[in-house]
């Protein structure tokens, strides 16, 4: 269990990297330059390092360094308060509309797993993006109508919905693959003893 755990959380942590480094960074008040800097050093070295090994550099990581790249620039271009507050609204609904994609869920489940669970992950790639989709929404409502509870929504909301859904997915995916690997091996125990 543990090995699937790792294999899903890895790689959606370094896909994030670079946009999770600019913001705790605009978070903790470094300085603009530094944290824009940092996140698109951080994002387009992990793309350079996949090019490097010859590696295919998968779209969540593309549009990673895409993200961190406009979201720098638009933070230094404007330095207003209003768009830091709302860029997460633009964020989180562009990297719903890239998890619209089909399958893009697939390079999170070990390639032996997969055969067993690939239409479980397809459905969650859509869920993952509804919940995008809702944070969008609501982080633009909190900054219109609540600005004052922008931070609290920020560090609270974000974090916690995706932690819930990453653990109701993956107990619900680990529960139905046992069962149907179970039933696979009861269909072939049956059709063994009947011929």
């Amino acid at each position: 269990m543990i090995r699937q755990l790792l294999y899903a959380v890895l790689p959606l942590f370094f896909d994030s990297l670079g946009v999770i480094v600019f913001a705790v960074l605009v978070a903790m008040h470094v300085d603009l330059v530094l944290a824009a800097l940092s996140g698109v050093l951080i994002a387009g070295g992990l793309v350079v390092w996949e090019l490097a090994r010859r590696k295919p550099v998968p779209a969540m990581q593309w549009l990673s360094l895409a993200l961190v790249i406009l979201s720098a620039g638009a933070t230094l271009a404007t330095n207003d308060p209003r768009f830091v507050m709302a860029k997460p609204s633009v964020i989180y609904a562009a990297v719903g509309i890239a998890m619209l994609r089909a399958g893009w869920m697939n390079r999170y489940v070990a390639p032996a797993d997969l055969a067993v669970v690939e239409d479980l992950m397809t459905t969650f790639g859509y869920v993952w993006a509804g919940l995008m989709f809702v944070t969008s929404i609501a982080n633009l409502i909190v900054v219109i109508a609540f600005p004052a509870w922008w931070l609290t929504f920020l560090a609270i909301f974000p974090v916690a919905s995706k932690i819930g859904l990453f653990g109701f997915q993956f107990t619900l995916v680990r529960i139905l693959a046992t069962r149907r690997v179970r039933a696979r091996m009861m269909l072939a125990g049956v059709a063994a003893g009947g011929t």
